[in-house]
């Protein structure tokens, strides 16, 4: 799974409660790479977030995959 916090519609209200800040800290301004989950990974943040351990991953990637004119930021 690749993450671009700057297609997420979620950004940047929902960042501080957002799985990716969790483990990979606050997004800072745009840097060259995207961030990628292995799907192994996917499945096991989904078991906890379901567990109420951690917060769920709250990537929303709008329709036609247009950046979020917000924040430029991307996690990492």
């Amino acid at each position: 799974m690749n993450i671009d916090c700057d297609l997420c519609t979620a950004a940047p209200l929902a960042c501080g409660d957002c799985v990716v800040s969790v483990l990979l800290g606050m997004p800072e301004f745009a840097v060259p790479e995207q961030p990628a989950i292995a799907d192994e990974h996917v499945a096991a943040i989904d078991a906890l977030a379901q567990g109420g351990l951690i917060p769920p991953l709250r990537l929303v990637v709008g329709a036609g995959n247009t950046p979020n004119t917000g924040a430029k930021r991307r996690a990492g």
